[in-house]
């Protein structure tokens, strides 16, 4: 089965951390470039960190860079999103996406999506 399955989502404090991981199934997630997105109540979706396929350059939007840092293990078919420093507004349902390119490294704008996960909640109450 062709399918993308995220974990490590919680409920945490003001300043503590999380470790979000997006493992494929049924395809080589190392073939593409990976994404993790958020939705957050009374906002729009948006691009967190994302990581390409050639050559695992990472990046971040302006927000999380310095707190939230994405890696790859081609050999573990995963990506992870490693959260530091988490704030209230970081709350939401973390998804994410592999596609053929980074179609814009400031927001991570995922181009030609293969899969999307069905997402996993952080809280991070005020």
């Amino acid at each position: 089965q062709v399918q993308l399955v995220e974990s490590g989502g919680g409920f945490v404090q003001r300043g503590g951390s999380l470790t979000l991981s997006c493992t494929a199934s049924g395809f080589n997630l190392g073939d593409f470039a990976v994404g993790w997105f958020r939705r957050s109540p009374g906002k729009e979706e948006e691009g967190v960190s994302c990581i390409s396929s050639s050559d695992g350059s990472a990046y971040s939007i302006d927000s999380v860079k310095g707190r939230f840092t994405i890696s790859r293990d081609d050999a573990k078919n995963t990506v992870y999103l490693q959260m530091n420093g988490l704030k209230p507004e970081d709350t939401g349902v973390y998804l994410c996406a592999a596609g053929n390119t980074i179609n814009d490294r400031n927001m991570c704008v995922i181009g030609g999506v293969y899969r999307w996960g069905d997402g996993t909640q952080v809280t991070v109450p005020s």
